[in-house]
């Protein structure tokens, strides 16, 4: 059936000759118990790709062994995942248990009795009973229309609070006692954040969701996390060329093209994105990137599972001295904020510039 350009094929899910070997992909074990593969198809490109478009590379991803999808509701697709997770399903060749579902509370969704409500919207969207992992998108309660330019304000955006912050989680604790998550965890959050927060948190968070690639190491916060015993997992890992307008500046820079980069990339002969994946999964990071290119979802998977970066080339990666934020969050920023550099806490303490609240 065809929707403008959102195509979606019916054609029946069936495994790939080339699909990768599940005893290829490394596993990350999590702090609770749970295992994650080390790699993930990413699901964000609303801003650019139809929601149809992208149900049908998931079902690709999943027919190439992927195992592990990365979801949310702001990213205006779960609907349409949904039907393609119920199609693949109903072929018995892969079951609910199989997979590795993540998902996301809403930045607008940050109030005590919204958490279970928008839990069992995102499970009824995705057709399944429980999430393997269920995350605060962002620390901020905050809305802004789908598609907006840098210059939306939500007029109730507020920083961050810890008691605020704590409340939503004791919510998202409940829904695992409940049994519609497994794990729960945080998404860029940093470490003046965790800090304030972390004691008090009866369940602690397994992973962290963050931009993480080689042009923003965060090496400061990837060590606290590992103290921590809480998985990065590596969001713009590539750099996220196709990234809203809102979140672009002059000044940004693109690791693709950094030549420590290409020159292992030449050594290897391989693409550029495939160094930038292995150095994410050697580093213990799980980076999630999306592709609509069959060739691409397959060699994103397979550098993973093969012909590793020596010490060497790790160590030239992590001593690239270029370090650029691409999502700046600007949008979430409150009345009185002077600029994104706010949102994150750059002076290692929880910046409230400019709140008058």
């Amino acid at each position: 059936m065809q929707k403008g350009n959102n195509v979606i094929n019916m054609e029946k899910f069936s495994f790939a000759a080339d699909s990768i070997d599940q005893d290829r992909i490394p596993q990350f074990l999590l702090s609770d118990g749970n295992k994650m593969p080390c790699i993930g198809y990413g699901t964000f490109g609303s801003d650019h790709v139809e929601p149809g478009v992208i149900a049908e590379n998931v079902k690709v991803a999943l027919s190439l062994g992927y195992r592990l999808l990365d979801c949310a509701p702001a990213y205006e697709n779960e609907k349409e995942i949904g039907v393609a997770l119920k199609e693949v399903f109903e072929t018995g060749l892969l079951r609910r248990e199989d997979l590795f579902i993540i998902s996301k509370l809403p930045n607008n969704r940050h109030n005590e009795r919204d958490v279970l409500a928008a839990c069992a919207e995102t499970l009824r969207d995705l057709q399944v009973d429980y999430l393997d992992l269920y995350l605060i998108h962002w620390p901020f309660p905050n809305y802004h229309t789908p598609g907006c330019d840098t210059h939306q304000r939500d007029p109730n955006a507020r920083p961050f609070f810890e008691e605020e912050y704590l409340m939503v989680w004791r919510q998202m604790e409940k829904l695992v006692e409940m049994g519609l998550v497994k794990s729960i965890g945080m998404s860029n959050m940093n470490i003046p954040k965790i800090e304030s927060v972390w004691q008090e948190m009866k369940i602690k968070p397994v992973v962290n969701e963050c931009e993480l690639h080689p042009h923003l190491r965060q090496d400061e916060l990837i060590a606290y996390l590992k103290e921590k015993n809480v998985l990065p997992i590596a969001h713009t890992s590539l750099g996220s060329p196709h990234r809203p307008e809102r979140d672009r500046t002059t000044e940004d820079t693109n690791c693709l093209q950094d030549p420590a980069i290409l020159e292992i990339a030449q050594a290897h002969g391989i693409h550029p994105v495939s160094v930038v994946l292995k150095w994410a999964v050697q580093r213990g990071t799980l980076p999630v990137p999306f592709s609509i290119s069959r060739s691409h979802i397959l060699s994103n998977l397979q550098c993973c599972t093969e012909d590793l970066l020596t010490n060497a080339e790790m160590e030239k990666i992590n001593n690239i001295g270029t370090q650029c934020r691409l999502i700046k969050g600007t949008v979430l920023l409150w009345e009185g904020a002077p600029d994104w550099h706010c949102l994150w806490d750059e002076q290692g303490e929880i910046d409230r510039t400019g709140w008058k609240g």
